[in-house]
């Protein structure tokens, strides 16, 4: 799928081409009249990944404009259009986001092509806005071992990122931390710390060097320096991942904390409102847990522990499923690193991850 998936995005002309592929097409979506497929495997690829939930969306993308008697009622229709499309991107983005992020890189990539084809159709070939569209797309291709595709995508987002000067640091951070992924997947872990680095250069300059988009440059570089045995580097820079999360999760806990207490004043009876949410997006919360594990499991099976830093990571999990409402997984690792804490010379932050598990035990518990 992933290795003719190119084909599928540009122009058909007058021939109907499968939605993945490109090849020509011998089957139609009963339901909206407008996809095709080659055959009954793709068709079924693309239902599962995007086409069930886009599917009704696409009838008025693909109706002719009506005839407007002004033009302001022109203009009025031409946006209608424009937000519709726009609506396609984000909704194939997120979704095939969060395919990779629950580690179903295959699902992911039909979505892909859908954001790829409509940013393509809304922003040009050669706009910066169609990066994103590649870079998901890459990404999934990597995890579904199709490398060779990856390299495609992420080639054309490299051009379109050399030929806009203005492109900020915000889009370019992500195109090395893919490209840093590719050449780990290959086997070229020179290459890898190389984006890796430049990764971590330019999302300091769009964000901050002590920031969470940071942080995922700092855990990838030292996931490679881990393969090569580098051991000292791998401990100085999970460290620096998990104070990152950890003072941004204290933050956001307080946060949180905050907001259910002015709301329960305003309104005493709504217990539900908006204090749930915070400030993470799904796809933060997936990669701190990725993070945050991966760094965890290094720290126990250590031949030297270390558990001060151990607590820090599991006090951190703590307040980050706390956050995502897992409460019965906040309350496990909380108390372990409660009990941790309790066992060190130094108990600073005893008395933070003692408040967490009361705030944790106020609510009811609830698997996510």
């Amino acid at each position: 799928m992933a290795a003719a998936a190119a084909a599928a995005v540009g122009p058909r002309g007058g021939r109907r081409g499968c939605e993945l592929c490109g090849a020509a097409a011998r089957r139609c979506c009963a339901r909206c009249g407008l996809a095709y497929y080659c055959d009954v495997d793709h068709q079924k690829a693309d239902w599962v990944s995007i086409h069930e939930r886009i599917c009704q969306l696409l009838i008025p993308i693909h109706t002719s404009l009506p005839f407007y008697s002004s033009e302001k009622e022109r203009k009025h229709g031409t946006e209608q259009l424009l937000n519709r499309q726009k609506h396609i991107i984000d909704l194939a983005y997120s979704t095939a986001q969060k395919f990779i992020l629950e580690g179903k890189p295959g699902k992911a990539i039909p979505a892909g092509l859908q954001a790829l084809r409509f940013s393509i159709r809304v922003y040009g070939s050669y706009s910066v806005d169609v990066v994103p569209a590649y870079l998901v797309l890459a990404e999934a291709c990597i995890g579904a071992g199709c490398l060779t595709q990856a390299t495609t995508y992420l080639s054309q987002a490299q051009w379109i990122v050399l030929k806009t000067p203005d492109c900020s640091p915000a889009v370019q951070y992500k195109l090395h931390r893919d490209l840093g992924l590719l050449y780990a997947a290959k086997g070229n872990l020179e290459q890898s710390v190389h984006h890796l680095a430049n990764d971590i250069y330019l999302a300091s300059c769009a964000f901050g060097p002590n920031t969470i988009q940071t942080a995922g440059g700092y855990f990838h570089m030292a996931n490679i320096f881990l393969r090569q045995n580098k051991m000292d580097i791998v401990n100085s820079l999970y460290a620096e991942v998990t104070a990152i999360w950890h003072a941004f999760l204290v933050r956001s806990v307080q946060t949180q904390e905050q907001i259910l207490k002015s709301q329960a004043e305003a309104s005493p009876f709504d217990e539900d409102g908006e204090a749930g949410k915070d400030h993470l997006t799904e796809a933060q919360q997936a990669e701190a847990i990725q993070a945050l594990n991966a760094i965890l499991d290094f720290r126990e099976q250590a031949p030297k522990q270390q558990p001060a830093e151990t607590a820090k990571v599991l006090h951190s999990l703590a307040m980050l499923y706390y956050l995502s409402m897992d409460l019965s997984k906040a309350q496990e690792v909380g108390v372990k690193a409660f009990d941790l804490v309790k066992q060190l010379p130094q108990q600073e932050s005893l008395e933070a991850i003692d408040h967490l598990l009361k705030l944790i035990n106020s609510k009811p518990f609830h698997k996510k």
